[in-house]
């Protein structure tokens, strides 16, 4: 999901205004896509505070699981296996998401991290010890997603302003040719 920085064509080549204007859209539509993709991350991490919410309610306003369906699951992993994977999930999280930092790629997962969180959520309720491990699987879940927020932020306004720098210069050349 990188965004290509627009060129604008080579000094020396006499664009036509449609193609011009077309480039200019184009420039604007990125920065559009941009901007939405900062705003799907704040999505993720509204989705996660609301997850959050049910879940330190013990996720009382769903109904419980039938017995019948526990008994297909099976016995729930050990609070230490569970505690050792969030561990191990939480430093992998945040090792990708500085990874993508340092490299300059714009891709991100923040629905995908609140997936495995409310997975965390849902194992520690179905041992029952959620209200015991709920602010664990909080505090890891509000790290990850504000350091994926900020790599994303950072990456959006660096991109953008490429873009902003591409469109000053085209109109500055647009509006030198037309003064000739």
């Amino acid at each position: 999901m990188n965004e290509t920085t627009t060129t604008p064509p080579p000094e020396g080549q006499e664009a036509d205004h449609d193609s011009t204007e077309r480039m200019r859209g184009k420039i604007r539509e990125t920065i559009r896509r941009l901007h939405g993709r900062f705003d799907r991350m704040l999505l993720a991490i509204a989705a996660f505070t609301l997850l959050s919410i049910f879940a330190r309610r013990d996720f009382a306003p769903f109904p419980s699981l039938p017995e019948t369906v526990r008994e297909v699951l099976g016995h729930p992993p050990s609070v230490n296996m569970i505690n050792s994977a969030l561990v191990v999930y939480s430093f992998s999280a945040i090792l990708l998401i500085l990874a993508r930092m340092m490299g300059g790629y714009g891709s991100y997962s923040g629905l995908v991290h609140v997936g495995y969180l409310a997975s965390f959520y849902g194992f520690y309720h179905f041992s029952g010890t959620l209200n015991e491990n709920f602010w664990a699987v909080f505090a890891a879940g509000t790290t990850i997603l504000c350091l994926e927020a900020y790599h994303v932020w950072l990456y959006c306004v660096e991109e953008i302003k490429k873009e902003q720098e591409t469109l000053e210069e085209m109109e500055r050349k647009c509006g030198a040719e037309e003064k000739r």
